[in-house]
């Protein structure tokens, strides 16, 4: 297949041998098409495993053993079929020279200029951005837990520390395009299987010490309260699965696509299933409904570890290493945005003319989310919000839909239904989630405070 061109809309149509040339700035800059199955798979890992994960024993506390096995199952089984769906698409309408690079191509190709201007695209951009803002406060959150474990009585606050993290993360959101990201993405993914392993051990570990806490497996909330609940649970599943760059990420794979997307998707969910599950499943058995929004939380009680220090150092490091990686990962759609809106296409990537847009305006951009973190560090609702907005439409509502207009399957066939019955339970989910994300955080809003040193 040869190169692909863009038009003014952002649709890729059939180019010549050196089509790379009309190509937007954002596109090719930071969508460039070099990379390997493998390193989809890195791109892939990062951008669902991530300290994300360690909010799940909290979504257990909602749903209970049963509801919370089952939901983190369903989730798993349909983010994978969803995903796969996607890049089934993406493979077809590259086939047919028309290969998108960008979600908001999709949305404007399949379902019309409106869907991907005024719907995919402004959304995918929100998730993404607000992304970066939970993994900002993540990472200052583990420089606060490391620098704690050395100095107990320190006066440091939180805002502090995630100013130093988007510090690093101006730095670092300089790389030039996803592909670049590749060592970083595979050192981070080993790194999330360290954290999460011994995340895992500290667990059962606590769980078996004199130092275990009196679990209760209850699950939390009466009447509407545990209804509400169990919705705001289902939210954060879905944002610990999320995604919402597939297209983006399949777009750093080199041609011909044909079977390498799917081949990451094995690579991403082998580590999902081992990391997510063990998290979820031993973080909940050790503290029952006591578990906070990051079971690293649970980790120290009034000050006092529970765990060896070297243990919860090693944890802290790992995850501030990978929550750094994953920051980057979803600085990406924002990257795109800022060198297709100030960059020159014409000019070299690296000319003057392109460097000082690339590094005023992602450096700007870096420094609003820090602040955001820094002012609103409040993460499980922040979660839950996240999930119902933006991760449930993105990664199991479109790509149905995307699936059923492109290749119109019969109205008989199982999989017209299945994606229909996807679709129709997502945007209830939606919608009830919603609802129920935007009323835990009218109720805990007393406890809200700017700048909090939570």
């Amino acid at each position: 297949m040869g190169s692909v061109a863009v038009d003014s809309a952002g649709i890729f149509p059939e180019g010549g041998e050196d089509g790379s040339k009309n190509l937007d700035a954002g596109a090719l800059f930071v969508l460039k098409s070099r990379g390997s199955w493998l390193h989809c798979g890195y791109h892939l890992t990062m951008a669902i495993v991530s300290p994300v994960l360690l909010s799940l024993p909290l979504a257990f506390t909602l749903l209970g053993w049963s509801g919370g096995v089952l939901c983190l199952t369903a989730a798993g089984l349909t983010t994978f079929y969803s995903y796969n769906m996607l890049s089934i698409v993406l493979e077809h309408f590259a086939l047919l020279g028309r290969r998108h690079l960008r979600f908001r191509d999709m949305a404007h190709d399949i379902l019309g200029p409106g869907w991907g201007r005024y719907f995919v695209g402004p959304l995918q951009l929100g998730m993404c951005y607000f992304a970066v803002i939970a993994c900002t406060l993540l990472g200052g959150q583990s420089l606060k837990y490391i620098y704690l474990l050395s100095s107990p009585n320190g006066s440091m606050q939180l805002h502090q520390f995630i100013a130093i993290f988007g510090g690093l993360t101006l730095i670092m959101g300089q790389m030039p395009s996803f592909h670049s990201l590749r060592h970083i993405n595979l050192v981070s993914l080993f790194l999330c299987l360290v954290y999460c392993a011994c995340t895992t051990a500290a667990a059962v570990y606590i769980g078996h010490s004199y130092k275990a806490p009196k679990t209760d497996y209850t699950v939390t909330g009466e009447g509407i309260n545990r209804v509400f609940g169990i919705f705001n649970a289902i939210s954060i599943i879905s944002t610990a699965y999320g995604n919402g760059i597939i297209p983006e990420i399949q777009a750093t794979i080199a041609p011909p696509m044909a079977g390498k997307m799917f081949k990451g998707l094995l690579v991403c969910y082998s580590v999902v299933i081992s990391t997510f599950f063990s998290v979820a499943i031993s973080g909940y058995w050790a503290f029952g409904n006591q578990s906070q929004p990051s079971i690293l939380s649970n980790f120290i009680v009034d000050g006092v570890p529970l765990l060896p220090k070297w243990v919860l150092f090693i944890i802290y490091v790992s995850t501030l290493i990978q929550i750094s990686a994953v920051t980057l990962v979803y600085l990406q759609p924002t990257n795109v945005v800022i060198d297709r809106k100030f960059a020159d296409p014409k000019k070299p990537e690296f000319s003057t003319r392109n460097i000082v847009p690339r590094l005023v305006f992602r450096s700007l951009s870096v420094v609003i989310a820090a602040t955001v973190a820094a002012m609103l560090p409040f993460f499980g609702d922040m979660m839950a919000l996240a999930g119902a907005f933006a991760c449930i439409p993105l990664d199991f509502i479109m790509p149905m839909v995307f699936y059923n207009v492109t290749f119109k399957p019969s109205r008989r066939s199982f999989i017209f239904w299945v994606n229909t019955a996807i679709a129709a339970v997502s945007t209830v989910l939606v919608a009830v989630g919603a609802v129920a994300s935007i009323r835990q955080i009218i109720l805990d809003a007393k406890t809200y405070k700017l700048f909090a040193n939570m």
